[in-house]
């Protein structure tokens, strides 16, 4: 079986943590508030950094994790939402950035569940055998596109960047991802319309299209994402593990998506799994989209904690509505 080694992690994040206190004086909420609902504690917004440096960053920091030159990587797959530029590509400026110049790129956007859908895809291009190295990144900027005046989502999202380096092993490894486009208007920012001068009909209208939600801010069905994730996160760590050959009792680690405690303490329940499996750092980072997982990974590879031939899953969910996960063998 041809599956990964995570050879080195990495992470960033911007200036000094923002406690739950801070939202006080911008809404009506309170710490107690905040932390009984979502188990968030603090968060880092960016200040002057931007959505490509904290990348580069990050990917920086699991270059010297591993001690690998960036010249050996052959690919980068950055995932994103809040990219800084609609072109270049986010990838394109870590490699220049890091010095990789012999290394193709590739952008990927599907939301919080991103960083498990590039796990996916350097496995793929790793079996092909014409990749050896894969720098995967995971950078968002929420901050970009949160609405500070929204109570019951601007106290959720942080800024953010982990990364990984991976390479074909003989190691376990499966892998489930999957969609449901029908609850597309659950969770989305819009773009500022087209404004050509030989722009004059209205937009083709659509569930989003018709709100009168401003560009780049982002909106959330709280109640409905809530019921997809606790439902989208066990079913696809257990096709996750059926592909591996496994059953989910048998893992030694989760690392979910970090969006609500309550989220992952509902599905570990579904999963009959303890609370000491999960992987949590959302208390320290709070919701930073698809570089949550890749940020909580690196924490756990850091405390030394993971010990050779155990198992690890990480699972994603989020906008699209996309959700995955993938069995992993240290």
């Amino acid at each position: 079986m041809i599956g990964i080694k995570i050879c080195a992690t990495g992470r960033y994040l911007p200036g000094e943590p923002i406690h739950n206190e801070a939202f006080t004086s911008i809404v009506e909420t309170s710490d107690e508030w905040i932390r009984t609902r979502t188990g968030i504690c603090y968060r880092h917004i960016a200040d002057g950094d931007t959505t490509w440096h904290m990348g580069a960053a990050a990917a920086k920091s699991a270059l010297q994790d591993g001690g690998i030159d960036p010249e050996r990587i052959d690919l980068i797959i950055a995932s994103s939402l809040t990219g800084d530029y609609a072109t270049p590509s986010l990838s394109c400026l870590i490699q220049k950035e890091i010095g990789a110049q012999n290394a193709m790129c590739i952008d990927i956007n599907c939301a919080c569940s991103g960083f498990v859908y590039a796990l996916d895809m350097a496995r793929r291009y790793l079996a092909c055998g014409d990749v050896d190295t894969v720098l995967i990144v995971a950078s968002e900027m929420l901050s970009r596109i949160t609405d500070y005046t929204d109570r019951s989502t601007c106290v959720l999202f942080g800024d953010g960047a982990g990364a990984c380096i991976v390479k074909a092993a003989e190691k376990l490894f499966a892998s489930h991802l999957g969609a449901d486009g029908t609850g597309y208007d659950l969770l989305y920012s819009k773009n500022d319309p087209p404004a050509s001068p030989f722009t004059k009909k209205p937009l083709i209208e659509d569930a989003i299209s018709k709100t009168d939600r401003k560009p780049h801010s982002l909106f959330m069905d709280g109640r409905e994402v809530y019921k997809f994730s606790i439902s989208a996160m066990p079913q696809a760590v257990r096709k996750a593990c059926e592909k591996a050959g496994i059953t989910p009792e048998q893992l030694d680690y989760i690392v979910p998506h970090q969006a609500n405690v309550r989220i992952v303490q509902t599905a570990m329940k579904a999963l009959k799994l303890p609370m000491e499996k999960a992987v949590l750092y959302i208390d320290k980072y709070g919701n930073t989209s698809s570089a949550s997982i890749p940020i909580a990974l690196d924490a756990l590879c850091r405390s030394k904690q993971v010990k050779a031939g155990e198992k690890l899953c990480v699972v994603g969910f989020g906008a699209g509505l996309t959700y995955g996960a993938a069995v992993i063998e240290c």
